[in-house]
């Protein structure tokens, strides 16, 4: 399995040896406990869940309390399911740190975006406006959104103001620069999604 739960830590820079400067995104990753084991006779599949972040065990559900309990682990907060090819190799309770990652040369992390709160038409979608001049009363508005007598109803999916960013975003084949065992971290080359904390789900690219 090359798959592990993590939070942004931040950007920085390094040089590497050929004195080149290289933009990383610093994600620490795991360590990471067997919560469950998925095995091909019962759920017919093969995967393995892992958690992430301590949590009070006084603010989960009773369902959710009682599933640590029975793997016989402390509560956390996030829960990640990754698939296997022999989940016969895992038991409850094992711990799998980023010394998984040895020898990858490229990820992909998965994320929630930067949430932007409520944005009109301009900053979502693009849209350039009306003009600046002349009179004009229609400057960052949507116009005619309808669709006349027929079918007389505003089409599903017109682009209008709403909520952007804090969407589930992957970014692929980033290359791995740097793994810090000690400390649980791993450095990739460019930009991964969402704001410092953020929980990255980071795999082997295929």
């Amino acid at each position: 399995m090359q798959g592990l739960i993590g939070k942004k830590i931040g950007m920085t820079s390094i040089f590497d040896k050929d004195g080149f400067q290289l933009n990383v995104s610093v994600i620490q990753l795991g360590p990471c406990p067997v919560v469950q084991v998925k095995t091909m006779k019962k759920e017919k599949y093969g995967a393995v869940q892992l958690g992430f972040g301590d949590v009070r065990a006084t603010k989960l559900k009773l369902a959710s309390a009682g599933h640590f309990k029975k793997a016989n682990l402390p509560a956390y907060k996030h829960l990640q399911e990754f698939r296997v090819d022999n989940a016969d190799e895992f038991k409850p309770g094992q711990m799998i740190d980023v010394s998984i990652f040895s020898g990858v040369e490229r990820v992909d992390v998965t994320g929630k975006t930067k949430g932007r709160g409520f944005t009109g038409l301009v900053k979502r979608h693009k849209f350039h406006g009306g003009g600046q001049t002349h009179g004009s009363k229609s400057h960052a508005v949507a116009g005619s959104i309808g669709s006349s007598a027929y079918p007389s109803r505003v089409m599903k999916g017109k682009r209008m103001a709403g909520r952007m960013g804090y969407q589930r975003f992957t970014v692929r084949n980033l290359k791995v620069v740097e793994i810090d065992l000690e400390n649980n971290l791993i450095l990739v080359r460019g930009a991964v999604p969402g704001a410092v904390n953020t929980i990255l789900r980071v795999t082997a690219s295929s």
